[in-house]
């Protein structure tokens, strides 16, 4: 399993994806592209998962697209398209996921990386932690639809000077965006994501669905997201877990969600 490029495991409602190429800083192979969307969309479709977490092998993050494979598989305008396709599959497999996506970000985190962590709910780095949209450096338009995660996770400043400048920024500026959630020291790294995931799949599934509907439809004014985000909060009102939501909290005990 160790020379899987994509390592999955799950245990206890959260599962995890390791970006599994540390000899190359975790740079995604075209077929690694379409294999992360399929990932996605397998946990976030059953039943038991209730979090996933995105993290690369080693030290580093992702430092995005493969280049070396660019004269064959972008060499020319048909091919890009399609390449970009996959991509474009993989961000909205994280963006579009039914639980939350937590990206836990070491060193480098560039490009596609970028892309992807943007994509994700949450972002947790360590100091070191690097940011990059070097698209221009290489001639590249970046997705559209991966630059709407990074207006959203960044805003439209950074986003512009990103991809304007192709400069990289640390994890205190990445914080001060609105890019992290927090910093945290190596040492409490592992034990700090392993708490955040553990307290989103104890809680009540249909509401933390619900919650992620809600914020997207807050964030794109889009009505049929709207639409769906009211139908998922109304899946709550008459659900088992509301039931024991309340039965805990009269009992004074700790609630035991079953995500129906």
């Amino acid at each position: 399993m160790e020379t899987e490029p994509l390592l999955v495991t799950t245990a206890d409602g959260i599962a995890t994806i390791v970006i599994n190429r540390p000899a190359r800083k975790n740079a995604i192979t075209g077929a690694m592209w379409v294999d992360l969307a399929d990932h996605v969309l397998r946990l976030s479709s059953g039943p038991d998962i209730r979090v996933i977490v995105l993290r690369g092998a080693g030290q580093d993050f992702s430092a995005g697209a493969d280049i070396s494979e660019f004269d064959t598989l972008r060499g020319d305008a048909d091919s890009a398209r399609a390449y970009e396709a996959t991509n474009s599959a993989a961000f909205a497999a994280l963006r579009n996921s039914t639980v939350p996506v937590i990206a836990a970000i070491r060193g480098i985190c560039f490009g596609g990386g970028f892309g992807l962590a943007a994509a994700c709910d949450l972002r947790i780095a360590t100091p070191d932690a690097l940011f990059a949209v070097p698209a221009a450096r290489l001639g590249l338009a970046y997705p559209q639809d991966a630059m709407g995660d990074i207006v959203w996770a960044a805003g439209p400043q950074m986003a512009r000077y990103l991809t304007y400048t192709s400069g990289r920024i640390d994890a205190q500026a990445a914080l001060s965006a609105g890019i992290l959630l927090e910093i945290i020291e190596p040492a409490r790294f592992d034990s700090r994501i392993d708490e955040i995931s553990r307290t989103i799949a104890e809680n009540a599934p249909l509401s933390v669905r619900a919650s992620k509907a809600a914020i997207r439809a807050a964030l794109s004014h889009d009505a049929g997201e709207v639409a769906l985000a009211q139908a998922a909060g109304d899946a709550t009102f008459l659900s088992d877990d509301y039931a024991e939501g309340r039965a805990a909290f009269a009992g004074r005990r700790t609630p035991v969600f079953k995500g129906h």
